[in-house]
């Protein structure tokens, strides 16, 4: 028999033990958020100075994603451990420590010269973790409340959020800067430190729980019961539809990031690093749920009834606003300008309120549709819609890079035709590609110079362009106003493949302040500093054969928002035929079936 109470205290008054779940979230939050704000940076910039390779953006943002996606996946190995075998608590406690263990591997980062060793297995064991403990505690939140107090339901899911953004809005502010000026080791040491605090936080909670028993085989056989595959079944359609919402949001933590490198991050004064916008994000919800919770939801459910699935529709929609806002800054960067990053600030709060609508609601409902022997594993469904988001993202971000052509020194690459001696071999000298366009290549760069000496900014377009010697006139793309590309199409006369053949131009310039950072003077010591072979030429020229991405800039961000739209379209009739089913802790099968009835009555 457990010496822990196992069902809820007959009170109408809010459960002893939601302090210790609340306080343990928002440092648990901070960890993770921390480490995560932190990671498309690290990955793309700072991995170099450690002894790896900095990522391509597009491949940081497949790595994070493919990260986020593990994150949301192992939540369901944490619920059929909790709802199986050791119940809620013992999960989350046992987790909690592997959780804090992924954090030390992040942390030494670097140390014995093993730096993907340390990367893979910090982030495997963050994974585990943070994913295993999530469908766990927010069950454990359902746990401590019975048929008294399920009132409250609503407002404890909501302060839960509000725990969560709270954790996150400090850590996405200071773990960047912290990144910035003291390197990987403090900004992912210093999560790994919250994390065993939130540990400690929650077991101390131990003697106030409701300690729900491990339903053993009970589980299982509910699971597979007809009512369990009725429920599974109704609540996947759901969870897809959300899963392209999570596809949008989580690119706060990659290619918005890489977007706002390329804004005028100046607000009210204070000039913003990128890693840190994401910062209004749960800055937003801290602010927003008061205000949908006490104003916006009372005033609209005295036009219309608010059901879950009314609001997790709306919010799709305005999702659709949110990226569609953001497809326009980018189109300005796309135009060599620089946008102000009140753009993506206005697209924070639009797709905050939509968070607020889909995942807040989505979390609660998702509680009260799981029978009460599968809460952790419904709840663990729920998450995996994040999983299959990011695996869009991800496997998206893969597909749209283009291979690059592996030129050894001192041996010549034959080319299209595979044959030594033709007019497409390829080979280094001096450290750098030479093909049958790089006097092309080079003519070409050089106009792009005089232009820049004019008037200090890269041309807009380039006209009067050579032909390549395959009879295709080389292309000249402005990427944003630092950087701009001439490209040959190559022998195989095909626009991004692996043989086009091209010159990056880069607009040189980092300021004093930049040269105190960690970054700076790890390159330093390490001697990976590039310095332009003309000290006196603004401009810097990278020979490329292959590479870059099949879709970017604008045309990356409108994909996702007509992805979204047609999302949000087809979830209407979805949402309609929807029959929902109330399930809770210490109901009563009487008490239960009125909760049904009043569900069907305001569906």
């Amino acid at each position: 028999m457990s010496k822990f109470r196992t069902t809820p205290v007959a009170t109408d008054r809010m459960p002893e033990g939601i302090p210790y779940i609340i306080s343990n979230e928002a440092a648990e939050r901070f960890s993770f958020y921390g480490m995560k704000a932190a990671l498309a940076i690290f990955l793309a910039n700072y991995l170099g100075a450690l002894g790896g390779t900095n990522l391509s953006e597009a491949s940081a943002t497949a790595y994070v994603s493919y990260f986020n996606s593990a994150v949301y996946l192992t939540p369901l190995l944490g619920a059929v451990l909790a709802d199986t075998f050791f119940g809620k608590y013992r999960t989350i406690v046992t987790l909690s420590i592997v959780y804090c263990l992924g954090h030390l591997c992040l942390a030494f980062m670097g140390v014995g010269g093993m730096v993907e060793v340390w990367l893979l297995a910090g982030l495997g064991l963050v994974s585990l973790g943070a994913g295993g403990i999530k469908p766990c505690v927010s069950a454990h939140v359902g746990d401590q409340f019975g048929s008294k107090n399920e009132h409250l339901l609503t407002k404890i899911f909501n302060i839960f959020y509000f725990s969560i953004n709270f954790g996150a809005v400090i850590s996405n502010i200071a773990i960047p800067w912290i990144l910035k000026w003291y390197g990987p080791h403090w900004a992912f040491g210093i999560p790994g430190v919250l994390m065993a605090l939130a540990t400690i936080f929650f077991w101390m909670g131990r003697n106030k729980f409701i300690h729900v028993p491990a339903a053993g085989r009970g589980f299982l056989k509910q699971v597979f019961s007809k009512e369990g595959f009725g429920v599974i079944g109704k609540l996947i359609p759901l969870y897809l539809f959300v899963a392209i919402f999570w596809c949008l949001f989580d690119q706060t933590a990659n290619t918005l990031v890489f977007q706002a490198e390329r804004m005028d991050r100046n607000i009210l004064g204070i000039e913003m690093l990128p890693s840190q916008i994401q910062a209004f994000n749960p800055f937003l919800i801290l602010v927003l749920i008061p205000l949908f919770t006490w104003v916006i939801y009372p005033a609209m459910g005295k036009v219309i009834t608010l059901t879950p699935l009314r609001k997790v529709g709306a919010g799709l929609f305005i999702m659709v606003i949110s990226f569609a806002v953001i497809s326009l800054a980018q189109e300005a960067i796309d135009r060599g300008e620089t946008p102000t990053i009140w753009w993506q600030l206005l697209a924070y709060l639009i797709f905050t309120a939509a968070e607020i609508l889909i995942s807040i609601v989505c979390l609660e409902f998702s509680y009260t549709q799981a029978p009460k022997p599968m809460k952790s594993f419904i709840m663990a469904l729920f998450l995996v819609s994040v999983t299959i988001g990011n695996l869009i993202t991800g496997v998206l971000n893969d597909y749209i890079q283009i291979p690059t052509i592996a030129v050894a020194e001192d041996v010549p690459h034959p080319g299209f035709d595979g044959k030594q001696g033709g007019n497409d071999d390829l080979a280094i000298v001096d450290g750098e590609i030479q093909s049958p366009v790089t006097n092309l290549l080079t003519d070409a760069a050089e106009k792009v110079s005089a232009r820049f000496a004019e008037n200090q900014k890269l041309p807009a377009t380039l006209e009067n362009l050579p032909v390549d010697p395959w009879g295709s006139p080389l292309l000249y793309e402005f990427v944003h106003a630092n950087e701009a590309r001439i490209t040959s199409v190559g022998p195989d006369r095909t626009p991004k493949t692996q043989w086009d053949l091209g010159l990056t131009i880069s607009v040189n310039g980092a300021d004093e302040e930049d040269r105190e950072t960690w970054l700076y003077k790890a390159k330093q010591r390490l001697g990976l500093l590039k310095e332009n072979a003309d000290p006196g030429n603004p401009l810097s020229f990278t020979r490329t054969a292959g590479g870059g991405v099949k879709l970017e800039g604008a045309a990356y961000f409108w994909f996702f928002t007509k992805l979204m739209l047609v999302t949000a379209i087809a979830f209407v009739p979805f949402a309609i035929f929807y029959k929902p089913r109330t399930y809770l802790q210490g109901v009563a099968e009487e008490e239960e079936e009125e909760a049904e009835a009043r569900a069907e009555g305001s569906r």
